[in-house]
Order: structure tokens, then C-alpha cells, then sequence
């Protein structure tokens, strides 16, 4: 089944991570803010009840529309719903933003959905799409060479069995559904003990990012988020994982005037304007009660800044470490 014929969760999850925090720290809320992953519009609602007058929700996932129009009328035309990537954001949004939110990674509302391949506790086809278009995860597993796997189940999901996995993954093809993922994933690993992740979490990861090009998606919306904010307009991004709050941490930091100091993916270079300035100094992770209340909240992270008036720049990719798989332009 296509992403775009998928079914409704009957009952869909409106928890927006660390919105409390978040709304905190862009505080005061005001004007037009983007939404770029729109998702089940927890963010959307939660910026309308700070203050936001009107807000502009992306998303690529075009089932999650079919969800607003349970409640997107209340709103009326405060709210803009616009289908595509938020890699574009600037020219999907049309108008300078006052602020931009990106929650980045898989919704629960995907995950939960067996048909669309996201989740290795449920069984369903072999997808991982985020939008009907391009190819699966099946395709993918079933065409690729076994380094190729191997490379993104090592640099995605830093998965430290990736050869291992990579030749059992190519000596199964033709893979079709995600438990026979699941299980040959399970087979080249010791057996989960009580309190751990399950042994296809990391790989898992791994397809879904390839699948979905997560990482050059990032760092094109960081530079869409760039060039779309007005001067002291606010970008708050919420990751899950620790290659997506790397990335995210390394763009602010070069952004924010920490770029001359060099590292070891790149020398130093020369000082330019800031184009940020650091709201959030370091991570904000959810307190022990969103913990509780929300237990898929764990891995959040949360990092904010402010845009300042100078011009948007493209983004040094080699320095902000990307993983292999991404240098090479995306799987």
C-alpha cells in the first residue's frame, strides 16, 4: 500500500515533544511562524495558543492532511497546509517567517501504522516512505551491494554488526515484509536483554534515513530555515537521535560565529557575520514528567536560536561531519 493510501490511526497521538520548553524559549511567540513537519499539528496548535497569528504547516507525508481536517477548521485561515519537503520551506512558505519549528524523524503516527513499513515490532511491507514516490526500503535492501548496506547501517544507525547484518541481509534477498527484516536483523545479533532496545532498532534507523535522504534533507532545511527567518525570528529544531542533534549543533555553531575556531572535520576559517545567536547554549532534554507521560520523549533534544540580519550563505557540508553515505549525495 502506498504511503498515500494508508489508513488513519484510529486514534492518533497529540503529543508534540518538549513543546513546553520550546515555546518557552522563542517566547514572545508572535506573527508567522512555518511548521515544517507538520505531522499530527501539535506544534501548529501549541504556537497558535502562544500567540502565533498565522502558521504555515509542511509536511511531505501527505496522509497527516487528512488527519487536520478533523480540526484545521477552527482555525480557518490562520492555518496554511502545504504539501512537500521542508528542505523548502522558504519558497513553500512564500513570505518572510517569524519562526520555524522542525521536529525531525519518523511520527508515532507512522510508526504505528503496520502498512507503512516503519516499525520492526509490527509486520507489514518492507516501505519507510514518508511520501508515495521513490523507492522502498525493499527496493533498496534488494538492489543494493552488500558495502553499500553495510554503509548505512554503520554511519545512520552506528550500528557496530553492520557487515555482519549487510551480508545476512543480501544472502535473505528478496526481503519483502518488515518482519523478515526483523528476523534476519535478530539472527546476527546476541538476544535482547530485559531493559534494551530491540536488536533491529539501529538498523531500522539506518534504511529509514536512507530511504527518506533524512540527512541531506536537514541540512537543506537548516538552510531553508536560514534564508526564510526574519531578523530575530526564532528556529527551534527537535532531534531524536545523536547524528541528527550533531548535525543540528554543528550548523548553529558555525552559524552563531564558532566557525573560525576549526575542528577535526575541517580548519579553521576565516570569520564571517553570525547568522544566528544562540538561544539554547545546550540541549534541552525533556524533565522527568514529560518522561513519564510520554515515554518515546527519551532521546529528545531540543536546540534553539535567533536569526540575525546577515545574508544566508549555503552550508559547509564537510564540516559538519556528515556521514559518509550523505557526502556521496544521499542513499
Amino acid at each position: 500500500m502506498s504511503a498515500a493510501a494508508a489508513r488513519l490511526p484510529e486514534d492518533p497521538p497529540h503529543v508534540p515533544v518538549l513543546l513546553r520548553p520550546l515555546l518557552a524559549a522563542v517566547a514572545p511567540v508572535r506573527g508567522l511562524w512555518v511548521d515544517g513537519t507538520f505531522g499530527a499539528g501539535g506544534y501548529a496548535r501549541g504556537l497558535f495558543e502562544a500567540g502565533a497569528e498565522r502558521v504555515i504547516g509542511i509536511d511531505r507525508d501527505p496522509t497527516v492532511f487528512r488527519l487536520a481536517e478533523q480540526w484545521r477548521a477552527a482555525y480557518g485561515p490562520r492555518l496554511t497546509l502545504v504539501e512537500g519537503r521542508f528542505a523548502e520551506l522558504d519558497r513553500l512558505a512564500g513570505e518572510p517567517a517569524d519562526g520555524v519549528v522542525l521536529d525531525l524523524g519518523v511520527s508515532s503516527m507512522q510508526i504505528d501504522l503496520p502498512e507503512r513499513g516503519f516499525s520492526f515490532q509490527k509486520d507489514g511491507p518492507l516501505d519507510m516512505r514518508m511520501e508515495a514516490q521513490g523507492p522502498s526500503a525493499a527496493d533498496l535492501l534488494n538492489a543494493a551491494g552488500e558495502g553499500e548496506i553495510a554503509d548505512i547501517l554503520y554511519h545512520y544507525g552506528e550500528e557496530r554488526a553492520a557487515r555482519r547484518i549487510a551480508r545476512a541481509i543480501v544472502a535473505a534477498r528478496p526481503l519483502r515484509t518488515t518482519g523478515e527484516l526483523a528476523r534476519v536483523i535478530e539472527r546476527c545479533l546476541p538476544r535482547q536483554k530485559p531493559g534494551q532496545s530491540h536488536p533491529a532498532t539501529r538498523s531500522f534507523q539506518a534504511i529509514r534515513i536512507a530511504v527518506n535522504d533524512e540527512i541531506g534533507q536537514l541540512v537543506a532545511g537548516l538552510e531553508a530555515a536560514e534564508r526564510a527567518l526574519k531578523p530575530g525570528g526564532r528556529l527551534a529544531v527537535v532531534t531524536f537521535h545523536s547524528l541528527e542533534d550533531r548535525i543540528v549543533k554543528r550548523f548553529l555553531l558555525q552559524r552563531s560565529g564558532g566557525e573560525g575556531q576549526g575542528s577535526r572535520h575541517a580548519p579553521a576559517r576565516a570569520a564571517t557575520a553570525p547568522a544566528f545567536r544562540l538561544v539554547t547554549r545546550k540541549a534541552v532534554a525533556p524533565d522527568e514528567a514529560e518522561l513519564a507521560a510520554n515515554p518515546r520523549a527519551r532521546s529528545a533534544k531540543l536546540r534553539v536560536a535567533e536569526r540575525t540580519d546577515s545574508p544566508a550563505r549555503p552550508a559547509d557540508r564537510a564540516a559538519l561531519g556528515l556521514p559518509a553515505p550523505a557526502l556521496k549525495g544521499g542513499s
